[in-house]
């Protein structure tokens, strides 16, 4: 009787395994872009269910990936400064500012010598005053003749720029009586 209940007990599961369809695994690959009977829309490509936000794009910090809190553009970096953000800066800058801005952040970049319009310079007193989130916005979104620049800098090098941007202003404004004497010392005299 047990002989029969194992053989019995084989059959049934031999039955049930080849009733069961691997569709849901086998099923053809829907090439992006490409029509497809298998929706009413005729399209393979699927849109994005609303709110939906891909993994580690979630952005809670307003500071940091806006450069806008409360509606007021942030004064003060999201970050800590180091020496390497503000390398990173310089280099970033150079690779997407220096063209229109020019090293020194005059304004006066190869593309202005072109023909193109000039930008303003970094070393004028509203830019010198205006928050580093204005900054910040102006390079994700754009302004005027600038286009945004969002998807090709990522937000840390964005910030790495605003802080060179920075010390660029600092660079061509410092006061000379900030200076202590021995820092006057090593500038080259001035002359009359």
């Amino acid at each position: 009787m047990n002989a029969q209940r194992s053989i019995l007990l084989t059959a049934l599961v031999a039955l049930v395994a080849a009733g069961c369809h691997r569709d849901m695994y086998d099923q053809g690959p829907h090439r992006p872009l490409r029509a497809s009977a298998a929706f009413d829309d005729g399209q393979s490509a699927r849109p994005l269910v609303a709110g939906t936000i891909a993994r580690g794009q979630l952005q809670l910090d307003q500071a940091y990936f806006v450069g806008v809190v409360g509606g007021k553009e942030v004064d003060k970096f999201p970050r800590p400064l180091t020496v390497a953000m503000l390398q990173r800066g310089q280099q970033r800058y150079d690779i997407y500012c220096s063209v229109c801005h020019s090293r020194q952040g005059d304004g006066l970049g190869m593309i202005v010598r072109r023909g193109f319009r000039q930008p303003p310079t970094f070393h004028q007193d509203r830019l010198r005053g205006a928050p580093v989130g204005h900054l910040f916005d102006v390079i994700t979104r754009g302004f005027g003749a600038m286009p945004a620049y969002a998807k090709q800098v990522p937000t840390d090098d964005r910030w790495a720029i605003v802080a060179y941007i920075r010390a660029l202003q600092l660079s061509q404004n410092t006061p000379l009586d900030s200076l202590d004497p021995s820092e006057r010392a090593r500038l080259p005299a001035v002359k009359p």
